[in-house]
């Protein structure tokens, strides 16, 4: 991959298994939140699926679209958008009440001296979400955060791990899950409940963050010893697949790659790649934030974009200096202070 245009045909491009669930999905499908990281290319996967399926379905991207020209990006793909700020009830109450949601937003940045709003975002708005699109198909993004931090040769908390959320964004994100909860049991709206952590892009994640500290020399904290990660466009197809599988009560699933890595692990094969060596500071702590998305791979299959290929495609993006985003993932944080 040597562009965004050549990362994106990649990431976006749907594979049989996306195409013949598409298929099953009976109506239109409303992206809200579309301008995040993963919204867009989320969107233009969803679209080249129905159309390769020969099918005529929707997709709707809603979003304030502030900044850039993601709004005229999404339509030239045949992507229909709404421009609408969430937490104006006018503009929220005008939203078209579509049988498939795939609900994106929420805050986490930023939180910190901001945790008023946060728990708006987070806690009351999908609230509101929920009861504007009550009896409709429902996936909402949520996080791993929701969990404690847990011993790394336990392997990760699957869904049946009691919640235990460090810091406020991630009692804000569980806040959502339960909001979220009550309306399906209430309503009886079909829902999927998304945690994902963490999804990776050439642009942004956590490979491009420790391959930019191992190529640059910069030093590596090593006090979240352990990561899961997962290919943006495998975690994309992902939700996409998990409309099928909404319920009430709601669907819990963990999303992320089947390995636990070693932070100090991914940084030497990075210092391969670039004939560098790293530069660590602190030690290994014996827990980590860590999900096993076992029931995630028995539904949808293994992510088809392996950890080394992730590796490679990543090593070559930072010595080509490709495009980046700059939204670092803050993976270090023990105190889910964000």
């Amino acid at each position: 991959m040597q562009n965004v245009q050549q990362l994106e045909e990649l990431m976006t491009k749907p594979s049989n298994a996306l195409i013949e669930d598409i298929k099953k999905l009976e109506g239109d499908i409303l992206i809200v939140g579309v301008g995040g990281k993963m919204g867009p290319t989320l969107a233009k996967k969803t679209k080249r699926a129905i159309d390769e399926a020969g099918i005529n379905k929707k997709v709707i991207g809603v979003s304030r679209f502030t900044s850039g020209n993601l709004k005229e990006e999404l339509e030239e793909a045949g992507i229909e958008t709404i421009t609408a700020d969430l937490m104006d009830e006018e503009q929220l109450a005008a939203l078209p009440k579509l049988p498939n949601v795939i609900y994106m937003a929420g805050n986490k940045f930023g939180t910190s001296g901001n945790e008023h709003y946060t728990w708006a975002m987070n806690t009351y708005l999908p609230g509101r979400i929920a009861e504007h699109f009550s009896g409709s198909r429902i996936v909402a993004f949520s996080t791993g955060n929701v969990y404690p931090l847990v011993p790394v040769q336990k392997g990760g908390c699957d869904e049946s791990h009691p919640v235990d959320p460090v810091g406020e964004y991630g009692q804000s994100s569980l806040g959502r899950e339960r909001v979220l909860t009550y309306f399906s049991h209430r309503d009886q709206t079909p829902l999927t409940i998304f945690r994902l952590n963490y999804a990776i892009d050439m642009r942004y994640g956590v490979l491009l963050e420790i391959a930019k500290a191992v190529y640059h020399s910069t030093s590596i904290d090593l006090s979240m010893g352990h990561v899961n990660v997962i290919w943006q466009g495998d975690a994309n197809e992902y939700a996409i697949r998990s409309l099928l599988i909404a319920s009430s009560p709601p669907a819990i699933l963990n999303v992320t790659g089947p390995e636990t890595l070693p932070v100090r692990w991914i940084a030497e094969q990075f210092a391969k790649r670039f004939g560098k060596e790293p530069v660590f500071q602190g030690q290994e702590q014996e827990t980590a934030l860590l999900n096993n998305a076992g029931k995630a791979h028995r539904l949808f299959g293994y992510p088809s974009v392996s950890i080394h290929e992730m590796l490679d495609w990543t090593a070559s993006w930072v010595m080509n200096d490709g495009e980046t985003i700059n939204k670092p993932t803050h993976f270090q944080e023990r105190k889910g202070q964000f």
